[in-house]
């Protein structure tokens, strides 16, 4: 009997080519689920799934970014590396930061998806004039030659998830803490 609640998913349509290429028409033997599944946008259930950490870079990829982000734990892990980007997700504990840095030649987005800090830029690592509180569900832009940090200043891990243009980590960094982070630098 048919289920009304959810969306009826035919296992026959799960990762059928968009063209007539075979490529797309294995997406599904790369991908394990639920990364290579397509599902109706209003399936809760398929967001909350657990999410499988690899760095999936540089094949295509999919992910629910949000629920990928906050069962993130570890403090940095490249979730997907390119030639040209880099996606990682973070978890930074109450009362830390990233550290005060600067990417001489790449540009840097963040977006926060749980908790709360302050993300502080300048021209240089002693005049951060640059400062602005920060929240779920906010973005910000690190120019190449910044100087900027992101502190957290909630109650809970601020979770979020940074894209590098060009990559800055090696391919499937995983640095469970900051000190992890410190020491592979």
């Amino acid at each position: 009997m048919y289920n009304f609640n959810k969306p009826y998913i035919n296992p026959h349509n799960i990762n059928t080519p968009m063209c007539g290429s075979e490529y797309f028409y294995n997406i599904s033997k790369i991908y394990p689920y639920p990364f290579g599944v397509n599902v109706t946008m209003y399936d809760s259930e398929f967001s909350k799934q657990s999410v499988m950490f690899d760095d999936y870079g540089p094949e295509p990829f999919v992910v629910n970014i949000d629920e990928a982000t906050k069962q993130n734990n570890a403090f940095r892990r490249a979730l997907w590396t390119g030639d040209n980007l880099q996606v990682t997700l973070m978890s930074i504990e109450v009362g830390e930061d990233i550290g005060l840095e600067v990417h001489p030649e790449l540009d840097q987005f963040i977006r926060i998806e749980e908790g709360s800090g302050i993300t502080k830029m300048g021209d240089n690592k002693d005049n951060l004039n640059f400062q602005k509180d920060v929240y779920d569900d906010f973005a910000f832009i690190i120019p190449a030659g910044k100087w900027h940090n992101l502190i957290n200043t909630g109650d809970k891990p601020l979770k979020l998830y940074s894209i590098y243009a060009p990559p800055q980590h090696p391919k499937g960094t995983i640095h469970e803490t900051k000190a992890d982070a410190e020491a592979s630098e």
